[in-house]
C-alpha cells in the first residue's frame, strides 16, 4: 500500500510538472533569497526565522525580515506575455501584508500571463529595527529588479518589460525606484550589479507618498489608484502626484474609486468594482505596449 502511494503521488507530481511546462498551467511559486549570503552588512543575520502569520499554508502576515527575498509566480508557457512585475507589500514598514497586497496579487498575475514576484523586503519601523525605508528597504527593491532582469531568460521575462508595484508602505519603494535608478556597473564581479535598476513602469496603489521627489521626463509611466475616502495626504496626495507627473511630461494615469478607503488590495469579498482594477491595469499594459500578448 506504501509502494501504490509514492508511486501516485510520484505520478501526481510528474503530471504537474508535465502541465506547466506544455503550458497547461502556471508552475507552483517558488522562493529564492535577494542574495545567496545574505543582505549586504547583514550577511550574519540571513538564518534568522521570519515570524509568519498563516490562513492554511498561504501567509497573510510577515515581520521579522532579514534575508530578503522573492516569491516567483510564473504564468504557464503558452499565456506568458514576456511582462513581470515585483509586487512590494505595504504594512508601514512595521510588517508585510504579504497576502492580499502580495500573494493574491502574484496569482492574478500568473493566471493573466505576467510574471509575479512577491518581495519580502527589510522592515525599518520594526521595534528594534537596524535598517532605514531609503537605504536598505529601497536596496531591497533595487536589488530586485536587477535580479528579474539578469535572469529575465530563465523565467521566461521580456528584460524591458519589468516593472513594479507597490500598496501603502511598498508604494514608498516603487517611487524611490523610479525617479532614484541607475543604469547598474558594467565592470562589476556580480553580473546582477550591471544590470539597470531602472523599472519599465509603475503601479502605485495609496501609496505612503515621499517628500523631495524629483519627477522628470523619461521616467517610466506610471498607473496610480486609491480610494477617495482614504487619508488626505493619500488620496488628496496622489492626485497632487499624477499632476506633478504630467507637468514633467510622465505618462501616468489616475484611478480614484469613490466611497473606498486604505488597504483594498486584491481579496475575496470586496466589490466587482474594486476588485476590477487589475483589469484596468492590463488594459493600460497592453495599451502601452508593455506585454507582448
Amino acid at each position: 500500500m506504501n509502494m501504490k502511494r509514492l508511486l501516485l503521488a510520484t505520478l501526481i507530481l510528474g503530471l504537474s510538472a508535465w502541465n506547466a511546462a506544455v503550458g497547461q498551467g502556471p508552475a507552483a511559486p517558488q522562493l529564492i533569497p535577494l542574495w545567496s549570503g545574505g543582505a549586504p552588512g547583514f550577511e550574519s543575520r540571513k538564518d534568522e526565522k521570519e515570524n509568519v502569520k498563516k490562513k492554511g499554508d498561504l501567509e497573510t502576515g510577515v515581520t521579522n525580515v532579514h534575508n530578503p527575498s522573492l516569491t516567483v509566480y510564473l504564468p504557464a508557457k503558452d499565456k506568458a506575455t514576456g511582462a513581470a512585475i515585483i509586487i512590494c507589500p505595504g504594512g508601514g514598514h512595521s510588517n508585510l501584508a504579504i497576502e492580499h497586497e502580495g500573494h493574491n496579487i502574484g496569482k492574478w498575475l500568473a493566471d493573466n500571463g505576467i510574471a509575479g514576484f512577491v518581495l519580502k523586503y527589510r522592515l525599518a519601523r520594526e521595534k528594534g529595527s537596524p535598517y532605514k525605508v531609503e537605504e536598505h528597504a529601497f536596496q531591497d527593491a533595487q536589488w530586485a529588479i536587477r535580479l528579474v532582469r539578469g535572469k529575465a531568460t530563465d523565467w521566461g521575462v521580456n528584460p524591458r518589460q519589468i516593472g513594479i508595484m507597490g500598496f501603502s508602505a511598498g508604494g514608498d519603494l516603487v517611487l524611490y525606484t523610479a525617479t532614484k535608478s541607475d543604469a547598474g556597473k558594467p565592470d562589476a564581479v556580480d553580473p546582477v550589479e550591471r544590470e539597470s535598476s531602472r523599472p519599465d513602469f509603475q503601479i502605485v496603489g495609496y501609496p505612503a507618498i515621499p517628500k523631495n521627489l524629483t519627477f522628470a521626463k523619461g521616467q517610466p509611466p506610471a498607473f496610480l489608484f486609491c480610494g477617495n475616502q482614504d487619508r488626505p495626504n493619500i488620496s488628496d496626495g496622489l492626485a497632487t502626484l499624477y499632476l506633478e507627473m504630467k507637468k514633467a511630461g510622465i505618462n501616468a494615469e489616475l484611478h480614484i474609486y469613490a466611497s473606498v478607503g486604505h488597504g483594498f488590495g486584491l481579496r475575496d469579498g470586496t466589490s466587482v468594482r474594486i476588485a476590477g482594477w487589475p483589469a484596468r491595469l492590463k488594459e493600460w499594459m497592453i495599451d502601452l505596449k508593455l506585454m507582448n500578448k
